[in-house]
């Protein structure tokens, strides 16, 4: 499956979407990046005059990448088109902060994927290549017609 492909399946859309690119994809895990432009709206009220990405847009962008793009690759070529995964649960630790203008790279590493319920280890680098967060997520697969 395309890493293109991928992205084109997700469910969200600007300003919602947090997956940039993915660089690579396979049944252990996934890599991708995305840039926090300076023109996204969260940061206007967030810490006036000194803008932070929030932790849960941090998490978002990690669910995104490390679990949804993971599930929907493990997922290609099953019958039932048009499911999605939903974040169940995450523990989340911060360490850096990302702020205005600058790039994440997010890695997942697949804990387990069985009846639907997806979970994953992920880490978060910024440019310099420091760890900005880390954590598990887990997600379940929804399918059209549940809810």
């Amino acid at each position: 499956m395309e890493m293109a492909n991928i992205i084109a399946q997700l469910p969200y859309s600007e300003p919602f979407l947090f997956v940039g690119s993915l660089e690579s994809v396979d049944e252990e895990g996934v890599e991708g990046s995305f840039t926090f432009r300076e023109d996204h709206p969260f940061y206007r009220g967030h810490f006036k005059g000194r803008p932070v990405t929030p932790g849960v847009l941090l998490t978002e962008c990690c669910a995104q990448v490390g679990l949804a793009c993971l599930g929907i690759y493990l997922t290609a070529g099953q019958e039932e088109k048009g499911a999605l995964f939903v974040l169940s649960s995450s523990e989340m630790e911060f360490y850096v902060p990302v702020y205005p203008g600058e790039k994440v790279r997010v890695r997942s590493n697949l804990h387990y994927f069985r009846f639907g319920k997806l979970k994953c280890g992920v880490r978060m680098y910024n440019a310099k290549d420091q760890l900005v967060c880390k954590g598990v997520l887990a997600g379940m697969q929804l399918k059209k017609g549940n809810g």
